[in-house]
């Protein structure tokens, strides 16, 4: 059985790549410092601690399990914390990144799938956003991000380090069949919140902003499945083993929501009212982020499983009521 090893695979998307990778006929090592990550998230693989910063730990690691690719999760993504801390996004997310590509090099490892970002493109000057929009990005989370991008472009034409980066938009959902799913500490991505008080752990939602040039006011974003995302990891790392080239591509479902539909939704699904508390606009948030997957559903065959907004937040759901009685996989990253 063919070796892949996971930075950050005790993760929120980290782990579902990792289950993706074991029922495509893999062996996921994850790699994961646990910072953010937790053990009780890897489920389909052995876990070897470490940081991508150590590459003492790296060697080791990469010697013992000879992996054929590498699916590099591990950073850290929180907009507003890089914002305040760019030193700390750095020195991770792109210091970090070096030194594991430096291992890859000398270990003759030839293939790299990364998690990037929308965060990449920064402010939209047109949509959907396709993955020659220029790349602009407006806080050191998207800036590191974009220079790791640069750094496998650069080791690929000095090394022959093929990779390909994946550009996610707003990932969300759980695991169909409940294994794993998302809960960040501290919590920041819509989904959850607006469940959390669905569940009376908070007691509304905020809403930033509904004066926005969109239908209902709202700002509307594009969010995928969790799933599907590691399905295109599974494509991705496939297509590197073939021969395919350095690239990047979009993953989206190309169709957004607004914060009020999102909201709307999970009133159906959980059967709940879900307060809202309306709020002033929030710096740097664009009316319209939307993508377009159609180069990875055209050259990969990528197809998201799980689009409709319904199905997101019902898996979210199952996950989320589950969470409350057994240990929360907090996420690292995108």
């Amino acid at each position: 059985m063919q070796t892949v090893l996971v930075t950050g695979g005790a993760g929120y998307i980290g782990s579902h790549a990792c289950k993706a990778l074991a029922h495509a006929g893999y062996l996921p090592v994850s790699y994961d410092s646990l910072e953010h990550g937790h053990a009780e998230a890897v489920r389909w693989g052995p876990l070897e601690q470490g940081n991508i910063a150590d590459r003492a730990r790296l060697d080791e690691v990469i010697t013992r399990h000879r992996p054929v690719a590498v699916m590099h999760f591990a950073a850290y993504a929180y907009v507003g914390e890089s914002v305040s801390d760019p030193g700390k996004y750095y020195r991770n997310n792109v210091a970090g990144s070096l030194t594991l590509l430096e291992a890859l090099r000398d270990h003759g490892i030839a293939a790299c799938i990364f998690s990037s970002t929308c965060a990449t493109y920064g402010v939209p000057q047109r949509l959907p956003l396709t993955e020659d929009h220029p790349q602009q990005p407006i806080n050191p989370y998207g800036a590191s991000k974009l220079m790791v991008e640069r750094m496998l472009g650069d080791f690929d034409a000095a090394h022959g380090l093929r990779s390909i980066s994946l550009r996610y938009f707003n990932a969300a959902g759980a695991d169909p069949e409940g294994e794993t799913g998302e809960s960040h500490d501290p919590e920041t991505h819509l989904i959850p919140l607006v469940l959390d008080a669905a569940a009376g752990k908070r007691p509304n939602i905020a809403v930033y902003g509904s004066d926005y040039d969109t239908p209902d006011g709202t700002c509307i974003r594009d969010y995928i499945h969790v799933s599907d995302l590691a399905d295109a990891h599974v494509l991705a790392m496939r297509a590197l083993l073939d021969g395919a080239k350095t690239t990047a591509y979009n993953l989206g479902n190309g169709a957004g929501f607004s914060v009020r539909e999102v909201i709307d939704c999970a009133r159906r699904v959980t059967g709940r009212d879900i307060a809202v508390a309306e709020g002033a606009r929030r710096p740097g948030d664009p009316a319209v982020l939307v993508g377009d997957a159609h180069r990875i559903r055209t050259e990969l065959g990528w197809s998201p499983k799980h689009a409709g907004l319904e199905t997101i937040i019902e898996t979210a759901w199952r996950w989320h009521q589950r969470s409350h009685r057994a240990p929360a996989v907090r996420s690292h990253s995108v």
